[in-house]
Order: C-alpha cells, then sequence, then structure tokens
C-alpha cells in the first residue's frame, strides 16, 4: 500500500492478461520496452512466469491498482535479483489515462522503501534512456541518485541507447540534489541513440506487498 493508502501493489493473476496485453499496444510503452505482447496467451504466459521467478526469488512483479476500486493503474518490479549480495533493479510503466496522477513515484517508493527497509536489500537501481526524461524525473522524486551514463547498452524499438543510472542504498540520506542537477535534460534531440556521453538479503517471505 502506498503511503497515502490510494494504491496497492498485488501480484498480477491470470484474469489481469487483457489488461497487460492492452498495456504493451501503448505507443509509449511500446517507445521504452522491447516487449511485445501480441496475444493474450502471451500475457497470460508473461504472468505464469511472473510466478515462477518469485517462486525463484529471481524476480518480482507486481500490478499498481486504484486501492478503492481496484483498477489496473500499472505495474512496478524488481529484475535481475540477487539475494545473495541484496542487489535488484526497478522497472516501471503506467496506464497511459493515469499518467500525471503521480503513480510512478508513488508506487516505486512503496517498492523501493518495502525492499530496503523491510526485506534488506542492499542496492536498488533503476536505468532508462538518456532521452526518457519522465523517468528520469520519477528517480529524482524517489530518491534514486544520479550516478552516471552507461554507454550504448539498453536496445529500444529504434537502436542501442545511452542509459542514466541511479540508485538508492542502505545508509542513503534524503536527497538534496534536485532534477536539473542529478539528470540533466541534455539537448539530445539531435544526437542519435549511441551517442557517447561522459560519464545477502532475506527472501522476504513474511513481508510482501499486498499479501
Amino acid at each position: 500500500m502506498s503511503s497515502d493508502e490510494a494504491l496497492l501493489l498485488r501480484p498480477w493473476r491470470n484474469d489481469d492478461a487483457v489488461v497487460l496485453q492492452g498495456a504493451y499496444q501503448d505507443a509509449t510503452i511500446r517507445r521504452w520496452s522491447l516487449r511485445r505482447m501480441p496475444s493474450r496467451a502471451a500475457a497470460e504466459e508473461w504472468i505464469a512466469d511472473a510466478g515462477r521467478q518469485w517462486q525463484e526469488e529471481r524476480g518480482a512483479q507486481w500490478a499498481v491498482t486504484d486501492a478503492d476500486g481496484g483498477q489496473i493503474v500499472g505495474r512496478v518490479a524488481l529484475r535481475s535479483m540477487d539475494l545473495f549480495v541484496g542487489l535488484a533493479e526497478c522497472a516501471y510503466w503506467v496506464l497511459p489515462e493515469l499518467r500525471g496522477h503521480g503513480v510512478a513515484p508513488r508506487s516505486l517508493a512503496t517498492l523501493s522503501d518495502w525492499a530496503l527497509e523491510h526485506v534488506h536489500f542492499h542496492r536498488l537501481e533503476l536505468a532508462h534512456s538518456v532521452r526518457n526524461h519522465a523517468s528520469c524525473r520519477v528517480a529524482d522524486k524517489t530518491g534514486f541518485g544520479f550516478e552516471g551514463v552507461r554507454r550504448s547498452s539498453v536496445r529500444h524499438a529504434d537502436g542501442w541507447h545511452d542509459m542514466h543510472l541511479h540508485a538508492r542504498a542502505q545508509g542513503d540520506a534524503d536527497p538534496v540534489v534536485r532534477h536539473e542537477e542529478s539528470c540533466p535534460e541534455r539537448s539530445d534531440q539531435s544526437r542519435g541513440p549511441n551517442a557517447s556521453r561522459p560519464g545477502r538479503a532475506r527472501s522476504g517471505t513474511a513481508a510482501r506487498p499486498a499479501h
């Protein structure tokens, strides 16, 4: 549950497949993700795989829902989990009709606070294309400090992109650096996606969102 009790994180269910498939038809989600969901069967397989990831402690996927009505509004995840050293990568998206209402920062804050404070991960990372300024702002709002650029490290639909790397770690102070300083929006519109730029935890079985 988010701090304002408006959002609930819960496991994906098989009957969410239609919503999940629809989400991956959205142009913005498709722009920043190579994953495609061509059919309901593909969405159901993704949900089944999310369950296997959880059981095998490799990853965790949650549907973000409206706490009152139960409507799915987005998704948050911990990917590439390494429970032995306490590392994971955060990922998220928000359905188009709910964007601009603070869903991404609130759901990411809920997930990262739980992972760091209750499951005792040591470090959470977040990476996004240098062109994805909206994700940069979400990282800043949720205390993921900017650490640098991974050059040509993730392939998107239009080619390989440089990625901004953000992270939160145990012992971090409250963030004091704002977006303009931490993840500058440089004039990359005229540059190609490959433009160079300078630059053991518990398994958590006792404390899981929405369980």
